[in-house]
């Protein structure tokens, strides 16, 4: 791959427009400021990350996530764009470099948009309503990349359609992103029908073309598939992947220590052990001074994520060919050195141990279950059965942008699994309780 072909401000579903001309603001800043003003985005405030929310103690939420995550992705790409400028400095399109950053940045915005409510609980209750509960019987009315599409349900495959699905009464090309937004989103840049045991992939059935006309505009190397697509990640993923990989696990201790899941030792122990040396010698002597306990914890979070944008960076910028060639093996925040490394696996193993099996989090799981599965199970009968009086005021409540109408079933179900994943964990709740006859419009 190069990387004058990945970076690409061609848009999605707006090719005819596209022209090459320079504005006060880049396409890929566009991008990122389309997504901002979005109601997608907006509705992420109310959408869990991994502590139940709202509560007395402030805890991220999938916004506040992805906005961080955002603000690490693009000091990993200004880093690598640095490098790689000065490094391609005599090539023609080394301009071109200067949107690594953006285009990063606007992809970690945008690289949970797809995740349905109630957190990573909330994706397998779609997977398992479909593998294991009530939407079994649906299988024989199904072709068989159409089920796994169901019954491997990915927020990642989720969030490339909806930003490139044009729903009733919206534009062509969804939102319209640019190409190397859009690819570096795909973290799994293969079809539901190569998806392994993590039931891990990139684009429903439904957006397959479409990822294929991005992926091959912009050069991504295609492997040869028997029973599927499959391409090598646009490089620009691994970036994204590890802005997100140094957040959610570094700001899910920050939050463990407000909520009192982890004490004040345990948690600066876990942090401090990413350093040695002078290094360490500084941040010892900064604590002596910060005496606030929140404070200290904030500071040394802060020294972590630098440490772990520096190591990720220089891996990114020394494996480039490697990437290039699409070759490269695991996530760049497997490859750092051994003492972040080391602090990185446990800070992994301390997460598993004390925060997602703790038991405000699993009841959010156990309760988010339960009410995506009744969705689900009512919204279902309702697209298969329209004819039914409850199934009409049901639909009715439904916007129109979703094709509860379309003519395929899969088509419908789609629509259905639109309609729950785009909703916060409040409406979800509140739906869940009125078809239950749980909750009553004020009289």
């Amino acid at each position: 791959m190069s990387w004058e072909r990945l970076l690409s401000a061609k848009r999605f579903g707006m090719e005819r427009y596209h022209d090459e001309r320079h504005h006060t603001r880049s396409d890929f800043q566009r991008d990122y400021d389309r997504l901002v003003f979005s109601a997608p985005f907006r509705r992420l405030q109310n959408k869990t990350q991994v502590f139940p929310l709202p509560g007395s103690v402030f805890v991220h939420n999938r916004l506040t996530h992805s906005l961080e995550v955002s603000c690490v992705g693009r000091s990993l790409g200004n880093n690598v764009s640095a490098i790689f400028s000065e490094k391609y400095a005599d090539k023609p399109w080394v301009d071109k470099l200067q949107g690594i950053g953006p285009i990063v940045s606007a992809a970690c915005l945008a690289h949970d948009m797809g995740n349905p409510p109630f957190g990573h609980s909330g994706e397998r209750a779609i997977a398992t309503y479909f593998s294991e509960g009530n939407g079994m019987d649906l299988k024989k009315f199904l072709k068989e990349d159409e089920w796994k599409d169901l019954t491997h349900f990915e927020g990642n495959a989720n969030a490339f359609r909806l930003l490139t699905h044009q729903f009733n009464g919206r534009r062509q090309g969804g939102f319209a992103m640019t190409y190397s937004t859009l690819a570096s989103i795909v973290k799994y840049p293969h079809s539901s029908t190569l998806a392994k045991k993590k039931g891990k992939f990139g684009f429903f059935k439904s957006e397959e073309a479409d990822f294929i006309k991005v992926a091959e505009d912009l050069g991504m190397i295609r492997m040869k598939e028997e029973d599927g697509v499959r391409y090598c990640r646009h490089p620009l993923v691994y970036l994204v992947e590890a802005a997100d990989d140094i957040c959610y696990q570094i700001m899910d201790i920050e939050d463990a220590h407000k909520l009192k899941i982890l004490t004040t030792d345990t948690t600066k122990k876990l942090l401090l052990s990413f350093f040695e040396g002078q290094r360490l010698e500084h941040i010892m002597e900064t604590l002596d001074i910060v005496t606030d306990i929140n404070e200290q914890i904030a500071y040394l979070r802060s020294c972590v994520i630098g440490v772990l944008v520096d190591e990720c960076s220089r891996i990114f910028c020394e494996k480039e060919d490697i990437l290039l060639e699409g070759k490269f093996e695991g996530a760049l925040i497997d490859h750092i050195g051994t003492v972040p490394c080391k602090a990185y696996q446990d800070c992994s193993k301390a997460a598993y141990a004390y925060i997602y099996k703790s038991s405000d989090v699993l009841d959010i799981e156990l309760a988010g279950n339960r009410i995506i599965s009744i969705l689900l199970d009512k919204l279902t009968d309702a697209v298969i059965n329209p004819q039914k009086a409850y199934s009409q005021l049901l639909l009715n409540k439904v916007p129109t942008q979703y094709e509860m109408q379309a003519e395929s079933l899969y088509n419908r179900l789609q629509a259905v699994i639109d309609y729950i994943s785009g909703m916060t964990d409040v409406y979800a709740l509140d739906l869940y309780r009125k078809i239950n006859g749980m909750s009553l419009p004020a009289v």
